[in-house]
C-alpha cells in the first residue's frame, strides 16, 4: 500500500505542476508571437491597434475637449497648422480633439459589446456541444431564431426603445452578436468531446464540470479569442451605424455621432470635408486593423488553417 503525501510533498507537488504548466503555456505563446511576427497582415494589424489603443489612453492626459463649448468666431474654419490641425465643427468645436476623444468611446463600446456577445455565444456553444440532445436542440433553435433576424433593423428598433444611452447601445449590440460565436463553439466542442483524453477522464469518474472546465475550454479559447477580435470590428461598425442614425448617446463623442453631426449641420453640403472625413477613416482604419488581426490570430491558432 503507497503512504499518502506529506504536507510537504503535495506542496511540492502542486509547485512542480504549476511549474509545468506555466513552462507549457509560456512555450505556446512563445510560438504564437513567432508566427505572429512572421505574419505580415497580422503585424499591420496589430500596429494599426496599439496606436489607436495609445490614442484611446493617453487622449485625456494630453487633451482637453469640451462637450458644450461654443465659438461663433470660429464656425467650420478649415484645417490650418497654426491653429486647428483638423479644422471645427458646426460649433467652433476642435475636430481633431473630438476625433481622439471619440476613439476611447468607439473602442469601448467595440471591446464591451464583444465580450458580452462572445460570453454568451461561447456558454451556450458549450452546453448545446457537450451535452447534445434535447439540450443541443433546444439551444440551437433557439440560436436559430436570432440567426435568422435582421440585426441591424432589430437593433435600431430595440435602441430606439431603450433610449439614447451608451449602456443600451452596449447592451442591444452584444445580446444579439452571439449567434456566430455559438455555432463556431459548438462544431468544436462536438470534435472535442470524442477524443481521446475525454474519454480516459470520463473513464477515471471526471464529472462534467471537470471535463468542461479542465480540458474543454482551454482548447475553446484560444478559437474564442480570434472570434472576439473580429466581433470587436462589428460592434464598432454597428455602434457607429447606430450613432449616425441619431440613435447613439448624445452626451457622449464617437466616431458616429461625429458623422451624425457632420450630417444634420449640413457639413457635406457646405463643403466642410474635414469634418466627416477624418471619423470616416478612422472607422474604417479600425476596422481593417482587427480584421486583419483577427484573420491572422485565426490562422494562428486554428492548426487547420495554420500554414505548413
Amino acid at each position: 500500500m503507497i503512504p499518502p503525501l506529506t504536507a510537504s510533498e503535495t506542496e511540492l507537488f502542486r509547485a512542480s505542476r504549476r511549474r509545468e504548466v506555466i513552462a507549457r503555456y509560456w512555450k505556446r505563446s512563445r510560438k504564437t508571437l513567432v508566427l505572429m511576427l512572421k505574419s505580415g497582415m497580422g503585424m499591420v494589424g496589430l500596429i494599426i491597434l496599439i496606436v489607436f489603443l495609445c490614442i484611446a489612453l493617453l487622449t485625456p492626459i494630453f487633451v482637453h475637449f469640451d462637450r458644450n463649448a461654443f465659438n461663433a468666431d470660429e464656425i467650420f474654419l478649415p484645417p490650418s497648422w497654426k491653429h486647428h490641425w483638423l479644422g471645427t465643427d458646426e460649433v467652433g468645436r476642435d475636430i481633431l480633439s473630438e476625433l481622439l476623444y471619440g476613439s476611447r468611446i468607439s473602442l469601448f463600446v467595440g471591446v464591451t459589446a464583444s465580450a458580452i456577445s462572445v460570453l454568451i455565444g461561447g456558454a451556450i456553444g458549450v452546453f448545446s456541444g457537450y451535452y447534445g440532445r434535447l439540450v443541443e436542440e433546444g439551444l440551437m433553435r433557439f440560436t436559430d431564431i436570432f440567426l435568422v433576424i435582421p440585426q441591424l433593423p432589430f437593433m435600431m428598433l430595440l435602441a430606439a426603445l431603450a433610449g439614447p444611452s451608451l449602456q443600451n447601445i452596449i447592451i442591444v449590440i452584444g445580446a444579439l452578436s452571439w449567434p456566430s460565436t455559438a455555432r463556431l463553439v459548438r462544431s468544436q466542442i462536438i470534435t472535442l468531446k470524442e477524443r481521446t483524453f475525454i474519454e480516459r477522464a470520463r473513464a477515471i469518474g471526471a464529472g462534467d464540470g471537470h471535463i468542461i472546465r479542465r480540458h474543454i475550454l482551454p482548447n475553446v479559447i484560444p478559437l474564442m479569442f480570434a472570434n472576439t477580435v473580429l466581433i470587436i470590428a462589428i460592434a464598432i461598425l454597428t455602434e457607429s451605424t447606430l450613432a449616425f442614425l441619431g440613435l447613439g448617446d448624445p452626451l457622449v463623442i464617437s466616431w458616429g455621432s461625429m458623422l451624425h453631426y457632420a450630417f444634420t449641420s449640413l457639413a457635406m453640403t457646405n463643403g466642410a470635408w474635414w469634418y466627416f472625413v477624418p471619423p470616416g477613416f478612422c472607422i474604417a482604419l479600425v476596422i481593417l486593423g482587427f480584421t486583419f488581426f483577427g484573420y491572422a490570430t485565426d490562422e494562428i491558432l486554428n492548426p487547420k488553417l495554420r500554414r505548413r
